[in-house]
């Protein structure tokens, strides 16, 4: 028994660097594979437990796929859970992004990685759907669930409306809906409140040269302040770099800043580690540490914070229906974030305007997965293969 909360640090561990290294397409495509892992292999979990870790994630700061991972290593290992499975499935993005940012600096340009990520892409695309089928079935609890996630999604496709602001409409919207279902719970009301405590916390080119100048604690101050006000993914995350780093302090060309974006796309993990990136292009190996610590410590924070109010939030007729709605809205907008992945994946620019061979890779990376429940890690691998041997054969430029 003794050896029990080593055990389970080190399955922790080994999980969730896995998961770092194949954690191709996005915090959609993360928060699939941690799903498929921990809640159906592993049984870390109930369904109903990860649908409302993934619900509170979605209202705080910071990016949601190392929340995710955050959040089920403090359940499973305590606290020293919490940060090796944060750490562990940063890691390997951090390295492979360090190790470019060396090449970049050093030789001025980055290798190709577009036949690999041909392949990886539709089948990551697989994998989400199978995590949404099973996500959508256990969340979708009633017909006024139904409504509201049919509601939110339109809402945030044809709105326009910001990802939180979503949610946090149907959240409402259940609050007050659902709420008259739940009255048999007579919990104090006070435990209401708990939603504001924790939702407020809430290839040729000239040889780059490192800008000595910018001080570290500056540096850092920067990374740590876009970790703690950073909602709505990586599309703001460029908001944020443009504004601060280009255009306020000019530590980063414009050019610069876009090839760290495109390392970000390019590398699996959280797309947060164009930090190590942009730190090492302005300040080196120092300034990638700071960097990278600035930018994700405020998760580590959020989530040692948020994790031990969800069971209130749950305990509380109030509470429960608007978390129930803000699950169930959660998953919609994961389906409007995967229909826009799947347009931008499996169609080309000309014609034929369908790409029909990634098609057919995300048709049998769903079928394997959903039938035959194979895993994430060998479905990305055999979509890069399938990627390298169809630029090796000329189908892809």
């Amino acid at each position: 028994m003794n050896n029990l909360p080593l055990t389970r640090l080190s399955e922790v561990a080994k999980l969730f660097f896995k998961l770092g290294v194949i954690g191709f397409g996005g915090p959609v495509a993360h928060i699939a594979m941690i799903e498929d892992e921990v809640v159906k292999r592993r049984q870390w979990l109930t369904q109903d437990h990860f649908l409302d870790l993934l619900g509170a994630t979605n209202l705080i700061p910071g990016p949601n796929s190392t929340e995710m991972a955050i959040h089920i290593g403090y359940i499973y290992a305590g606290w020293l859970g919490l940060i090796v499975a944060g750490v562990c499935f940063i890691l390997p993005a951090v390295l492979i992004t360090g190790l470019l940012a060396w090449v970049y600096v050093n030789y001025g340009t980055l290798p190709e990685f577009s036949p690999l990520l041909y392949g990886i892409k539709p089948a990551v695309l697989g994998i989400i759907f199978n995590a949404l089928w099973r996500l959508a079935k256990k969340s979708v609890k009633t017909q006024k669930l139904l409504i509201i996630a049919v509601a939110v999604g339109l809402i945030n496709w044809l709105g326009n409306i910001n990802e939180v602001i979503a949610l946090l409409i149907g959240g409402i919207l259940g609050m007050i809906w659902l709420h008259k279902s739940n009255q048999n719970n007579h919990q104090n009301s006070n435990q209401t409140n708990l939603i504001i405590t924790a939702f407020t916390l809430a290839t040729t080119l000239p040889k780059i040269t490192i800008t000595p100048v910018v001080p570290l604690w500056k540096l850092g101050l920067f990374f740590l302040k876009v970790g703690s006000v950073l909602f709505g993914g990586g599309y703001l995350l460029i908001a944020f770099l443009q504004g601060g780093l280009v255009d306020e302090y000019q530590w980063l060309t414009q050019k610069q800043l876009l090839d760290a974006v495109a390392i970000g796309q390019f590398t699996p993990g959280p797309v947060l580690s164009t930090a190590t990136f942009i730190g090492y292009i302005i300040s080196g190996l120092p300034g990638a540490v700071v960097a990278t610590a600035g930018i994700f410590l405020p998760s580590f924070l959020f989530v040692a914070i948020l994790n031990p109010l969800i069971p209130k939030l749950r305990a509380s007729s109030w509470t429960r229906a608007f978390l129930d709605a803000v699950n169930v809205s959660a998953v919609a907008l994961m389906v409007v974030t995967t229909l826009e992945l799947g347009i931008t994946t499996l169609t080309f620019e000309k014609v034929p305007y369908v790409d029909f061979l990634g098609l057919i890779i995300f048709l049998i990376s769903a079928v394997l997965a959903i039938r035959y429940q194979i895993n994430a890690a060998w479905l990305v691998l055999g979509g890069g293969l399938i990627g390298w041997g169809v630029k090796i054969l000329g189908y892809i430029q």
